[in-house]
């Protein structure tokens, strides 16, 4: 006869242990065979199972966010900041064989540049070689890392002659308009040149380097330098770090 409550309720019928079946739920030590019977259902299996898909989830990824840094770089290099490499003296004692400058990009899309400023800008008369693919990327990649320069279509100058002027050097000494400019950037090595009077055409910039002694410029084979053959100016020495300075051009 089954027992019944004191609300008339039937109580639940009791459960009588198999010694027999509690064994075979242990193993030959006696400790259970599973997990504790309060741990959370498959905590041990799906632990195991998360640290091993880890690895192979971050290779999976990995091209993704290969693509994804190239994408950013490419922009970054394109628009708003460039590495270049110094492979001339022509610039010293500003900048050196081996430096590495950033270049801005973008402050000269909304000002013309200033007499003074060191600027980055391609050879007008420089000839694009024929590059396949691979190659193409790899000198973009380097030179875009600061890492390689073509001392052929990229120079780095000084800005002295602006739109309009006339420039003349007499024994070393810079004119504009019949009025000397100081210089207090020049490399101590004298220079007596002479060049000029010449008028710097409209939407041309006028390029000398800091070196007057060594240096490739707009008194040379390069000539003026049009507005839209600037790459932008040169604003930190970021490599070696021993010569990290900002605005080199001051």
């Amino acid at each position: 006869m089954e027992a019944i409550g004191r609300n008339g309720d039937q109580d639940p019928p009791v459960k009588v242990s198999d010694p027999e079946q509690e064994e075979s739920a242990a193993d030959g030590d006696g400790r259970p065979n599973g997990p504790p019977a309060d741990a959370p259902k498959d905590s041990f299996s799906y632990g195991d199972k998360k640290a091993r898909r880890k690895p192979l989830s971050f290779l999976r990824e990995l091209p993704g966010l290969i693509i994804i840094a190239f994408l950013l770089a490419l922009l970054i290099k394109s628009f708003l900041v460039q590495a270049f490499f110094i492979p001339s003296q022509s610039m010293e004692p500003t900048l050196e064989v081996g430096d590495r400058v950033l270049v801005n990009k973008v402050v000269l899309r909304f000002r013309e540049p200033h007499r003074g400023e060191v600027i980055v800008f391609e050879n007008p008369q420089a000839v694009e070689p024929d590059r396949n693919p691979l190659s193409a990327f790899w000198n973009w990649l380097t030179e875009g890392l600061g890492f390689a320069s073509n001392p052929e279509k990229d120079f780095i100058k000084r800005v002295i002659g602006l739109p309009g002027e006339t420039i003349e050097v007499n024994r070393g000494k810079v004119l504009i308009d019949g009025k000397p400019i100081d210089e207090p950037y020049l490399n101590a090595q004298e220079d007596l040149s002479d060049f000029g009077p010449f008028k710097v055409p409209d939407d041309q910039f006028f390029m000398m380097g800091d070196n007057r002694a060594n240096s490739q410029d707009s008194r040379s084979t390069l000539g003026p330098i049009p507005k839209d053959k600037i790459v932008g100016k040169a604003f930190i020495v970021l490599w070696p770090p021993s010569r990290f300075e900002w605005e080199p051009s001051d």
